[in-house]
């Protein structure tokens, strides 16, 4: 089995660490020579792709490539695989592609559940952009007759990314918005989840995301007690210091349930909620 990667990054570097011992070869794409050089120290052959052209190499590589992941956002003029080596993929037939998306395709629900057959109402600029990709996707699959998994990432953390280093940096805060709640979802569980899915290729879309949306000034008053140290101040949302794409996330408000993945494929979560996670970062520290 031969795995390609579109854009190795923080997820798409854990699935591949989870599902290394399977493939004979992994291949993935970069924009720079100096992340090449690191993915080829981790055993990943290096391409060069920055969306703008085809990357060299990159259509030789799809022709055997029988597993293809996309961890690329999309841009103003589409998604930069499809617009690039959307023939190439093809061509090779994979037996199954997975596109990781986000839950920030639904958009602002108030709080309200949502779930995989819930109509998309984007609202910042790039989940309208991710909504148009997965249609595209999903178009393309129709055409194809390939399979397609999109998956639906939350709020993504882990080891080297979590409350705890924002702590380490001093940067922490407690932002209070109330009502607001954010779904999360540990890097461990989307690779444990991308690995699982790939077994029962479908054109499917996923919600992967943990069990319990929760306030995020509760994440860090927890993070802070199992430190040991006061949390930081309550910052009201109205008079924080925000980038304009930090300020649009608290748009979107909404609870998003991972029902299908559970019901569908057997999934189990390792990391079901926050407080489970964060403790077992801790002990990483």
């Amino acid at each position: 089995m031969r795995l390609f990667v579109f854009g190795v990054g923080f997820s798409s570097k854990a699935f591949i660490e989870e599902v290394r011992d399977q493939f004979d070869w992994i291949g993935g794409t970069t924009r720079s020579e100096e992340k090449a050089n690191h993915l080829r120290e981790a055993g990943v052959e290096p391409f060069l792709f920055d969306g703008t052209s085809k990357g060299e190499g990159v259509a030789d590589a799809l022709k055997t490539a029988t597993h293809v992941l996309v961890s690329i956002a999309p841009n103003e003029d589409g998604d930069p695989v499809l617009t690039w080596h959307g023939e190439d993929i093809a061509a090779g037939t994979p037996s199954w592609i997975g596109y990781l998306s986000t839950v920030g395709v639904y958009g602002n629900h108030d709080g309200a559940w949502v779930d995989e057959d819930t109509a998309c109402k984007p609202v910042s600029k790039r989940s309208v952009q991710r909504v148009a990709a997965e249609d595209t996707w999903l178009s393309y699959a129709a055409d194809t007759g390939l399979p397609v998994q999109i998956f639906r990432l939350s709020g993504i953390y882990g080891p080297g990314r979590n409350t705890f280093e924002n702590f380490r940096k001093g940067k922490a805060r407690r932002l209070v918005k109330p009502g607001q709640v954010f779904n999360r979802i540990h890097v461990a569980d989307i690779a444990s989840a991308l690995k699982l899915a790939m077994t029962n290729p479908s054109t499917r879309v996923f919600n992967v995301t943990d069990d319990e949306p929760a306030p995020p000034q509760d994440v860090v008053t927890h993070a802070a007690e199992l430190l040991g140290v006061a949390p930081p101040p309550e910052i009201p949302f109205e008079s924080a210091d925000l980038t304009p794409m930090a300020r649009s996330f608290y748009g979107e408000n909404k609870r998003v349930s991972n029902k299908r993945i559970k019901d569908e494929l057997g999934f189990k979560f390792r990391y079901p909620n926050y407080r489970i996670a964060l403790q077992d970062l801790l002990a990483t520290l």
